[in-house]
């Protein structure tokens, strides 16, 4: 067996910051990226989450800060216990083990989404420039691009011809024009069923070391077209209007129009399932990650519902069409 000296070397600081004490160290969750998590109970049944972020990989000191700015916010995230910025170690309180996605229902979505939205809306009230990256054009371009890199050439192996190549950086100015014109607050980046936890108070938010200063729509886009679980449109509208109601109240600069602001997170959602189908292809070829090749279909059906809806978009909704009688690299099928 090979030995893991990160686990080690985490091991031997955490009982630096319990000494004396038995510890149950144990793996808690996966994730996308390089980070590690394990639950640590102590001997009287405590619990405590070990992030494990390896230099240089992995900067630990962005979830520093913005662990600050959203407690600070009134959001419900986990409480900051000790930190080893240099070797890449948190510890971190606990808010359990029950995901959003592994709770939502029918039944009690309306709940779960509301308190989502109310927690998001405390978030970006605490909205001002300057302190988190900016959301900007080339940073949401070089998203985008991992589609026609890694899902089309790596995934689909297929080749688009000049004209496409063309027509999809065309599609892509457009989107970028209107994310960019949308207002700008705190960006979470991930703030999906996976990284929600049902909590007290709930939601117990997770994940968020990649946030950002963007547009207002991200995370509306992140959470009701959500990678991993889905709901009728009708139903997202009526989710979308209320926070957008709500937001107006809370005095958050949402359009005056809905029709407008919905068009803004139609576009805000495309680009980020642009970017979705390359990262998720990415971590398929580049990473050995299989895990999420399972919800690209769901991805797919989201981003080629809005670009059939929209003149500005129907460049790209032909690229799809052209693309689906692909079949994916041999050894997945959707």
């Amino acid at each position: 067996m090979t030995q893991d000296l990160r686990l080690d070397a985490l091991t031997a600081w955490l009982h630096a910051q319990f000494p004396g004490q038995p510890l149950d160290i144990r793996p808690a969750s996966a994730d996308a990226s390089f980070r590690r998590y394990f639950r640590v109970t102590l001997p009287d049944g405590s619990t405590h989450i070990a992030m494990d972020a390896p230099p240089p990989q992995e900067d630990c000191r962005p979830f520093v800060a913005v662990q600050a700015l959203f407690e600070a916010a009134g959001a419900h995230v986990p409480a900051l216990r000790a930190q080893d910025v240099e070797q890449g170690f948190l510890l971190l309180s606990d808010l359990g083990s029950t995901t959003y996605l592994q709770v939502l229902d029918a039944e009690n979505a309306p709940a779960l989404y509301f308190d989502a939205t109310t927690a998001l809306i405390s978030m970006q009230k605490a909205s001002r420039p300057g302190v988190l990256p900016e959301y900007d054009r080339d940073r949401l371009l070089a998203e985008m691009e991992l589609f026609p890199v890694w899902y089309v050439g790596r995934h689909l192996k297929a080749e688009l011809s000049e004209a496409e190549t063309t027509a999809l950086y065309e599609v892509f100015d457009r989107i970028l024009d209107v994310n960019l014109a949308e207002p700008q607050v705190f960006v979470h980046r991930d703030y999906h069923s996976r990284n929600l936890m049902v909590t007290a108070p709930n939601p117990g938010v997770i994940d968020f070391q990649d946030a950002v200063y963007g547009p207002i729509s991200y995370d509306l886009v992140s959470l009701f077209k959500d990678a991993y679980i889905d709901w009728d449109e009708e139903q997202v509208l009526d989710w979308l209007i209320r926070y957008w109601q709500d937001a107006k109240r809370a005095g958050l600069p949402v359009r005056e129009d809905f029709a407008e602001f919905h068009r803004e997170y139609e576009f805000m959602g495309v680009q980020r399932h642009l970017k979705v189908l390359g990262i998720f292809a990415r971590l398929y070829h580049r990473d050995g990650k299989d895990g999420y090749l399972k919800d690209m279909p769901r991805v797919m059906n989201y981003l080629r519902a809005a670009a059939m809806r929209y003149r500005d978009l129907a460049p790209l909704a032909r690229l799809l069409n052209r693309l689906e009688g692909i079949t994916p690299q041999a050894g997945y099928t959707f």
